[in-house]
């Protein structure tokens, strides 16, 4: 029960990074498939809008120095992910699909 809220916390830090390119949080955008925490270790899958994307090294930082800033967190590994590709029109937020242009 513990560990749902700090994903949730984790999520909601993880809100603070931004795709340079497209201006919109990588939460929204969809790009975070799955964050797990276990005793302060913390397990971040995410991808990319495409595997030659020329910022994803900078965003997987990102990712790693936003959930560090939590008090509790011990460990970050965040791991990039291929599979499933991502798709804005399924995996962007409302919000997120607005601002691209998408609905």
């Amino acid at each position: 029960m513990m560990t749902s809220m700090q994903e949730d916390l984790v999520m909601e830090t993880l809100r603070s990074v931004v795709d340079p390119e497209l201006g919109i949080n990588i939460v929204d955008l969809g790009l975070i498939y799955k964050v797990e925490v276990n005793d302060g270790n913390v397990q971040i899958n995410m991808t990319l809008t495409s595997p030659g994307c020329p910022v994803g090294a900078v965003i997987q930082g990102q990712c790693h120095q936003a959930a560090k800033k939590l008090p509790w967190v011990k460990e970050v590994n965040c791991k990039l992910v291929w599979s499933p590709r991502w798709d804005p029109k399924t995996m962007a937020s409302e919000d997120a699909r607005m601002e691209l242009g998408i609905l």
